[in-house]
């Protein structure tokens, strides 16, 4: 059914009135409680206007639910936007499947000194030049105040205006576009942030019930059909409007739905068809901690149809191996055992016992059937520096070597690969909790929130820097002058090495768990990943370690060395030397 611009859903509402370009006008009640104007209304197809909605009595104008911009912030007047007037250059723009790709996750408040798409135009050539596919765009959706993570959303279909507005944002995606590069933009649909959520005024958006961040979605009760719709309606916005090329779902397992058709299917049987009739690729990507492959399985197999899903047990794994820390969720990966069993299955508990959840945990993959690139990894992304006490990253405990090693493993293991803004540069900066909620009591509630989350990890909760300090977000600006020297030029090169070696060999993106192979040595602390003809080699003792490589592959002359990291590594005789913490992959001449 086609609807009237200043058209919306509002069951609740006894009477309903719409405030716009100084005039307010009667709304009626029509066909599924949805309202129109009775009197005429601005043409907007010839200039935006501002506009409310007055709820019964109400003398405040709210926001309307599927608004577009909200110049003056999330608690004041819409602002109607026109997407189709946009002039695209991307008509020739193929699209890009997520199998063999790499990914680069970045905040755009923060990735540029200056925070907005514009200013990230300006650092795509950097992007492709250590193999990027995918820009991952943290949410850029209308939030409470000026600066945030984006996952404090109140109004999903609203682009931040700070970052540029929808005009930005759709520069941004034609440029990287122009540039080569897809775009998969990080949406929420678990919940609603803690202000400037009005929904409920107009209807039954929540239900009872909460999970870790909010009340519950209402998507399998009185009034869910049009809820879901409120969020598909959403999912098609970004791939049809905005052109962008996937999305990121946040936290999946918060959406609580018992349909018959979860909500996850039912986007993924939506973005399907929407996908083979702009004959482009468009990829669903889910953050989920149930590591439960369903959600990855094909529908036709019996599962939701998403493409892929992050990974963390690679990331912890990872993580433990090099820098021995293991309090908390880390506990269960301290054997470098959990690194092989990582890489060779996808997931560490996958139905064993998790110390952390005190519970059994996860569900096996079918490695014969699933192939690998549908888990999305990392050694660094937004969750694990941002929700560290510090926001601190690896670079601060890691020495370069360990750097590289880290960079080794998610460049050239078995999975999609997935980079976390200055990351391939060993930005010192961190990337800390930050917000700016005009309401004090809601900042210091935030700022207790994050105090008491760190509790079981066992950080010490008087270095956790205040969310709604300033300063805590201006610290997290990456500083782009680092990249031209030191350690930090090092290690860009490293990271361009790598991407272009995951391009030239096909053992690299290879998509079978079963032409991967691991071996572990405890107690010297060695661990070896064969990638088909590939060798990847990792020393993550503090001494030097020895391997004999034996015969290399028949009709082969000998042993090639590919990459090693900063410290080197002596290949001679079939025996490969690795300086403590150093790494490398070989392969047949």
């Amino acid at each position: 059914m086609t609807r009237g611009p200043f058209d919306v859903w509002a069951p609740r509402a006894s009477r309903l009135r719409l405030s716009v370009a100084g005039a307010t006008v009667e709304m009626a009640r029509g066909e599924g409680d949805w309202w129109s104007p009775v009197e005429p209304v601005p043409d907007v197809t010839q200039e935006e206007v501002d506009y409310g909605y007055l709820i019964d009595d109400e003398d405040t104008p709210r926001p309307d639910p599927r608004s577009r911009r909200q110049p003056a912030g999330v608690h004041e007047r819409s602002r109607t936007h026109r997407p189709e007037a946009f002039a695209w250059t991307d008509q020739d723009w193929t699209g890009r499947q997520l199998a063999g790709a790499v990914v680069y996750e970045l905040h755009v408040g923060t990735f540029t000194p200056e925070g907005t798409f514009d200013a990230a135009l300006g650092r795509l050539e950097h992007l492709r030049s250590i193999g990027v596919d995918f820009v991952e765009v943290m949410p850029v959706n209308a939030f409470n105040g000026t600066h945030n993570w984006g996952y404090d959303g109140v109004l999903w279909n609203a682009v931040h205006e700070g970052y540029g507005g929808p005009d930005g944002y759709q520069r941004f995606v034609d440029g990287c576009h122009a540039a080569g590069l897809g775009v998969i933009q990080d949406v929420v649909h678990n919940h609603l942030g803690p202000s400037g959520n009005y929904l409920p005024l107009f209807g039954p958006y929540l239900k009872s019930g909460a999970n870790t961040w909010g009340d519950l979605l209402n998507l399998d009760g009185e009034g869910s059909a049009e809820v879901r719709r409120y969020i598909l309606d959403n999912v098609r916005m970004w791939l049809e409007d905005y052109h962008v090329d996937g999305l990121r779902l946040d936290a999946v397992h918060a959406l609580d739905d018992s349909s018959d058709v979860h909500l996850l299917e039912e986007m993924a049987i939506e973005v399907a068809a929407l996908s083979a009739h702009q004959r482009r690729p468009l990829t669903l990507i889910a953050e989920s901690d149930l590591n439960d492959p369903r959600l990855v399985t094909p529908r036709e197999a019996g599962g939701y149809g998403l493409d892929a899903q992050w990974s963390d047990d690679f990331h912890h794994a990872v993580h433990v191996a090099l820098t021995r820390e293991t309090k908390g969720y880390y506990a269960d990966f301290e054997p470098l055992g959990a690194l092989a069993k990582v890489c060779e299955r996808g997931f560490f508990h996958d139905g064993t016992f998790s110390s952390f959840r005190e519970r059994d945990h996860g569900v096996p993959i079918d490695t014969a059937a699933m192939p690998t690139w549908r888990l999305v990894v990392a050694s660094q992304n937004h969750d694990q520096i941002g929700n560290r006490a510090v926001g601190d990253r690896i670079t601060e405990v890691l020495d370069d070597d360990q750097l590289a090693c880290a960079a080794l493993l998610t460049m050239a293991g078995p999975f999609t690969p997935m980079l976390f803004q200055g990351e391939e540069w060993a930005a010192s900066t961190p990337f800390q909790f930050f917000t700016s909620h005009p309401e004090p009591e809601l900042g210091k509630a935030t700022a207790d929130g994050r105090i008491a989350e760190f509790e079981r990890m066992g950080w010490d909760p008087a270095v956790v820097p205040d969310p709604q300090d300033p300063e805590t977000f201006r610290r997290s600006k990456l500083d782009w002058a680092e990249v031209e020297g030191g350690r930090h030029a090092r290690m860009l090169e490293v990271y361009r090495q790598l991407g272009a070696l995951r391009r030239a060999r096909t053992e690299l993106t290879d998509p079978s768990f079963l032409t991967t192979s691991c071996t572990v040595d405890e107690e010297s602390r060695l661990f070896t990943m064969r990638r088909g003809d590939l060798l990847v080699v990792v020393n993550f003792a503090d001494e030097p370690a020895t391997l004999p490589l034996g015969d290399p592959a028949p009709g082969a002359g000998a042993w090639e060395l590919l990459f090693e990291t900063l410290a080197g590594v002596d290949l001679a005789a079939g025996t490969l030397t690795l300086p403590a913490h150093a790494g490398a992959v070989v392969a047949p001449a």
